[in-house]
């Protein structure tokens, strides 16, 4: 069952914070970790997560960090849900055999449909769909904030 958590949110927000920020370039850990206020504790775990399932790229080195592992317009808050959801540990209810028949044929299939209706939600919004609710909202870019058209 989809259930928020301050890992998934920490995890999405991570993920927003580099496809706006980075600008092509890598986005280091301690740079969104002071942008966003997220625990150094969850922030690392997650994006390690998240490399190791591919919606991220790490770059080792002094001017290394992190990157989207695809287009931004071609990664989806979906992705990293499920990503997040395999590393926690909690026990799923809707799996549990047990309870009355009201629970078992009613109330889990319904909560089961709404976990389905809303993954399939998330798999249409892209990153790129957020980036551009921030943009709407007056957060300023890093990357833009950077820009040198000078020749």
């Amino acid at each position: 069952m989809l259930r928020l958590s301050k890992k998934m949110l920490f995890a999405i927000e991570a993920v927003l914070d580099i496809a706006y920020h980075a600008g092509g370039e890598t986005v280091q850990s301690r740079e969104i970790t002071r942008r966003q206020g997220i625990p150094r504790r969850y922030l690392e775990q997650a994006l390690q997560q998240l490399v190791r399932h591919g919606v991220l790229v790490g770059v080792r080195g002094p001017r290394g960090g992190y990157r989207l592992a695809k287009e931004r317009r071609k990664t989806t808050v979906g992705e990293i849900v499920r990503v997040v959801r395999s590393m926690e540990t909690a026990e799923d209810p809707l799996q549990d055999d047990g309870g009355s028949p009201l629970a078992q044929q009613v109330v889990r299939p319904l909560w089961a449909e709404l976990h389905d209706t809303l993954m399939t939600h998330l798999e249409t919004v892209t990153i790129d769909d957020l980036c551009t609710r921030a943009d709407g909202a007056g957060i300023l870019s890093d990357a833009r904030r950077h820009l040198d058209f000078s020749i």
